[in-house]
């Protein structure tokens, strides 16, 4: 049976660093709760505003693209797919592009002749939704690779909600947690059973599509919510996730134990949501989870490439051995969730 895996890796930070402390000081109103320590986040990056140096969402796309390109072995005309999962989608400094898509915009600023194109939006899901859809392309023959790729120019939320926020609860702090990022993957025919994506599903589920995922609360000062819903209302969404996967597993005769993960990569909105989510994990599958591989605290929430812009840093820190398998956990507004299982062999930075 064909399969894939993740050919090569990029990703692009910017280079100004804006911390939690110095972003609260520019309120008029500070909150009533501490941010930094119910989010985790203690530092985020911010795009370049500069006028010859403007770090738009295209710009922070290119980057990370170009990043996976040199280290894969392939080159940009080479690609099959190019597919796009931006929630911003600025280019030209503050222009909006809804047509012609970002995918053949970047694809053709990359160099890509003749690939299929498209952009695909689904939240902070937005990357994994994108690899969902390409294993499905690679594991059907219809195409031999391609590249995901997201460049998320979200911190002007951040310098909206500072103008706005006069009060000491609103729902514009979630704002304040997020970071500019850019993040590339490279996908192709998986040749080696310790260098492939084993199984990838995702799921919505529109009964909680209220719900955001990075809200503090004041009733739960140690769970992201939203507004004033109950724990069990919370909790539920992310059951999903377990009552899903154990299900997937048991109709393969396997459960969670079986599968040996090394590290878990939850969506970076919160560095005590992801302990929550881990704990709730072990509590439903019977057996302790992997190390969880985090970076909220250096680059907050990042929006779609939250899991990639995790797994290039700790690949670059050597953190992540050869033959690891990797669980994904997606979690975004709608709400989507699902699971991701890789074994990395090959991929490096």
């Amino acid at each position: 049976m064909t399969q894939s895996r993740f050919e090569s890796i990029g990703a692009y930070l910017p280079s100004t660093v804006l911390s939690t402390k110095d972003l609260l000081a520019k309120l008029a109103v500070p909150p009533s709760f501490d941010l930094q320590a119910i989010t985790g986040v203690v530092d985020r990056r911010v795009y370049d505003s500069s006028a010859d140096n403007y770090e738009d969402s295209f710009t922070l796309a290119c980057n990370a693209a170009r990043d996976a390109l040199s280290r894969s072995s392939y080159e940009a005309g080479d690609l099959d797919v190019i597919i796009s999962t931006s929630i911003s989608r600025s280019k030209d400094r503050d222009f909006m592009y809804l047509e012609p898509s970002f995918a053949s915009m970047l694809g053709k600023e990359l160099g890509v002749k003749g690939a299929i194109h498209f952009d695909l939006s689904n939240a902070c899901a937005g990357m994994l939704s994108g690899v969902y859809v390409l294993d499905r392309m690679i594991r059907s023959g219809a195409v031999r690779n391609g590249m995901v790729v997201s460049g998320e120019h979200i911190t002007p939320i951040s310098e909206t909600a500072v103008r706005e926020i006069s009060e000491k609860y609103d729902l514009q702090f979630a704002s304040l947690s997020v970071g500019d990022s850019g993040a590339a993957v490279i996908m192709d025919r998986s040749v080696d059973d310790a260098d492939k994506i084993d199984y990838i599903e995702l799921m919505t589920a529109s009964e909680y599509s209220d719900l955001c995922m990075g809200m503090p609360s004041d009733q739960s000062p140690g769970i992201a919510l939203y507004t004033d819903n109950r724990k069990m209302h919370n909790e539920s969404r992310f059951l999903l996730w377990t009552n899903a996967q154990r299900e997937f597993l048991a109709a393969r005769g396997q459960t969670f134990a079986d599968e040996e993960f090394d590290f878990v990569i939850h969506h970076q909105f919160g560095a005590s949501a992801v302990v929550y989510m881990n704990a709730l994990g072990e509590k439903e599958f019977g057996t302790p989870m992997p190390p969880a591989l985090n970076v909220v605290e250096k680059y907050g929430n990042t929006s779609s490439t939250s899991h990639f812009i995790v797994l290039h840093d700790h690949l670059k820190d050597k953190a992540v051995p050869k033959g690891s398998k990797i669980l994904m956990v997606p979690a975004a507004s709608g709400i989507v969730t699902g699971y991701v299982s890789a074994t990395i062999t090959s991929l490096e930075v």
